[in-house]
């Protein structure tokens, strides 16, 4: 691994939780951590509610677009160290063969664009999501990867996947 880790975050429409991942990690991950988020069928837009979520915590959305993960298999993509999808419906598809041999891992967050109701209840679910990455990004960071083998890695991983607030 390089100087520092890349870190893919993928659901299907690449417009909530995989847009919150990246800003997340690119915003707490200094110069030890690169975020970037995918979808296998991205929507090509962001949920409005996503970058309001962001702006509340003061996190840059200028950069964020929706993308489709066949971006990443470019010749030209940077390697990725770690894949974390954060949706049951994403991690059940089949996945591409990723360049460099990622480490993977399951997040499921719920799908705050399924969330009905008022623009608080709607707000509120986008707001959960962003703190649950918040927290399971920040235990990501927290580890020690260097000093872990992959088998152990991909296990602490996977247990990030069910911290709850």
């Amino acid at each position: 691994m390089q100087g520092h880790y890349n870190v893919l975050f993928v659901c299907t429409g690449n417009s909530a939780r995989s847009i919150l991942a990246e800003a997340i990690t690119n915003h707490r991950g200094e110069e030890r951590f690169r975020g970037y988020s995918a979808g296998s069928d991205a929507k090509g837009f962001i949920y409005p509610q996503t970058l309001e979520v962001l702006r509340a915590v003061d996190l840059p959305t200028e950069e964020l677009r929706s993308k489709s993960w066949s971006e990443f298999l470019r010749p030209d993509a940077p390697v990725m160290d770690f894949i974390i999808t954060v949706c049951d419906q994403v991690a059940g598809e089949a996945c591409p063969a990723w360049p460099g041999a990622p480490i993977t891992a399951h997040w499921n967050i719920p799908d705050p664009a399924k969330a009905v109701g008022d623009r608080e209840t709607v707000y509120k679910a986008f707001l959960l999501a962003r703190n649950l990455l918040q927290q399971r990004i920040s235990l990501l960071m927290n580890l020690r990867i260097e000093a872990l083998d992959r088998l152990a890695l991909s296990s602490r991983l996977d247990a990030l996947g069910s911290a709850a607030l």
